[in-house]
């Protein structure tokens, strides 16, 4: 009989491992092409529809959970970054009291959203490096410093359109310099594997990163509406796509980590997903 691998956990008397638990979804919104296409049509409203079929609760900071007793507490939409508009680094008892007075209304989004990371069973967090975001690296330290699991997805980053503009300009010295400034000033830099910040590699675990969604496989089941991220994922398909690795998960096979001195697969005890009896009724 073939000795069974001891770190290989699963459950085959109760698969469905994701169902009743709790995820938070993570991700850049301030700094992202269209906001309302975001919040309408973008990864968040997918993945919550894929992981609900397997009866997870989704925290998506899009469509936050209403607060008991406070009416619209930290709802954000597409309209919540205007109140930069009222920023000023000018001094002066004024210009302190609008800069708190903005501070005093992200707060409660902050709030909000920090408390959706300390609810949720596990993160998923977005993060391509080309998007200026703040708020998801705070959430993924918080979720780590609970130890609990953050699947990170770093995609390819390319810009087809650039290559395309240098060479509508071959023969223009002067708009070829101007575009070469450009790509410095903002900057814009190349990621074609995808490589995560190294920051996150120690952080996360090596194990738990992934280089897209894998929505193809998924699209005409669900019926979901063709976004731009469907052609990036068309043009690099992904070699490590997340919702095949949560599909894997909910069918009972617990991902495992890599222990780096053992050189080998060992348990992951960062899935701590607890079964808690519902309470009985008075």
């Amino acid at each position: 009989m073939p000795k069974r691998h001891p770190t290989r956990l699963t459950h085959r008397r109760d698969p469905r491992l994701l169902q009743g638990t709790r995820v938070y979804l993570s991700g850049p919104m301030d700094f992202v092409a269209s906001r309302a296409a975001e919040a309408k049509y973008g990864w968040r409203t997918r993945v919550s529809e894929f992981l609900r079929a397997m009866g997870v609760t989704v925290f998506d900071p899009w469509t936050k959970p209403h607060v008991r007793g406070l009416h619209e507490y930290g709802l954000e939409g597409i309209e919540t970054v205007h109140i930069r508009e009222g920023w000023t680094f000018a001094n002066g008892n004024e210009a302190a009291q609008q800069r708190a007075r903005i501070s005093g209304k992200f707060w409660e989004t902050l709030h909000i959203d920090l408390r959706m990371v300390d609810t949720a069973d596990f993160i998923i967090a977005y993060c391509p490096t080309n998007i200026y975001s703040v708020g998801t690296p705070h959430e993924v330290v918080v979720a780590r410093q609970q130890r609990k699991p953050v699947l990170f997805v770093s995609p390819p980053v390319t810009f087809s359109t650039l290559e395309q503009l240098r060479d509508h300009l071959t023969h223009d010295e002067q708009g070829s310099l101007l575009l070469e400034r450009l790509v410095e000033e903002v900057p814009i830099k190349d990621n074609p594997k995808g490589v995560p910040s190294l920051w996150y590699l120690p952080l996360l675990g090596t194990e738990n990163f992934f280089d897209g969604f894998g929505f193809a496989d998924y699209v005409d089941r669900f019926r979901w509406k063709r976004i731009p991220l469907d052609q990036h994922e068309k043009q690099h398909p992904p070699q490590k796509p997340l919702l095949a690795a949560l599909k894997r998960i909910h069918e009972g096979k617990l991902p495992l980590r890599w222990d780096n001195r053992l050189k080998r697969f060992t348990r992951n005890d960062d899935w701590l997903l607890l079964k808690v009896a519902k309470p009985e009724k008075p």
